[in-house]
């Protein structure tokens, strides 16, 4: 008999931004299988006899594949186990969600998703900032900042992104910022737009630098650092000191 694999999301790295239904599946889980980001203090939920293994992604490392780890959630399920794979913010944002529940549906394995506390809205909690303002900042727009090459897509929607009039959140762009700038203020975004780095959101490290698109790419074009990180730009970036 099949087990059930519940895509569980952890938030952004503070165990207390576990919703009571993550923990609570996190402690009944046979096995875990969990991301670099969404490791550490939510682990700690989970049973001493529990199988848990590391299957995270990250730029400049060595990982495992993603049908590696579509398998690997078949191959679990199939002996009726409990599994849970752990993702880090919500699941559904930006974490390879739907390569995982095909190949699940693929089986014939059940499955359940429960969502958590997306990144960049905890990144703008911690900056003490909102994510939409009236007049001035009535959109919000999520875009990656690498695509699977591990560089800029080709088919970004520039004059979207490129509205002062919108908050734009760009998840694992630290290193192609310098890149994306050049087509942002080619398709019109002002300079000085206010740009806010958040990095190791809702952690012992996190760091918070107010500042601008350019004075941001001017920063990040040495060394990024390997601090997972967000980037908020647009009207709001710069509302609230630390």
């Amino acid at each position: 008999m099949n087990g059930f694999v519940s895509f569980v999301s952890s938030g952004p790295g503070d165990p207390e931004l576990l919703t009571l239904k993550a923990a609570a599946r996190i402690a009944a889980a046979d096995a875990i299988l969990f991301d670099d980001l969404s490791s550490g203090p939510a682990l700690a939920h989970a049973r001493a006899d529990a199988d848990l293994v590391g299957v995270g992604k990250r730029a400049g490392r060595a990982s495992p594949k993603q049908d590696q780890v579509s398998r690997l959630l078949v191959d679990y399920a199939k002996t009726g186990a409990r599994v849970v794979r752990l993702k880090s913010g919500d699941a559904g944002l930006f974490g390879r969600l739907e390569e995982e529940t095909t190949a699940l549906r693929d089986a014939g394995i059940g499955f359940e998703i429960i969502p958590g506390v997306p990144s960049a809205c905890a990144a703008a909690a911690a900056a003490g900032i909102p994510l939409t303002r009236r007049i001035t900042a009535r959109r919000v727009q999520f875009v990656t900042g690498h695509d699977v090459t591990g560089g800029l897509a080709e088919d970004l929607n520039l004059a979207a992104l490129a509205d002062p009039m919108a908050t734009t959140v760009v998840f694992m762009g630290k290193r192609t910022f310098p890149a994306f700038l050049t087509m942002l203020t080619g398709a019109g975004l002002p300079p000085g737009t206010p740009a806010l780095l958040a990095e190791a959101v809702g952690r012992a490290e996190q760091q918070l630098v107010r500042t601008t698109v350019a004075e941001l790419a001017e920063r990040l074009s040495g060394d990024p650092g390997t601090a997972p990180a967000l980037i908020l730009y647009g009207p709001l970036a710069e509302a609230a000191e630390a």
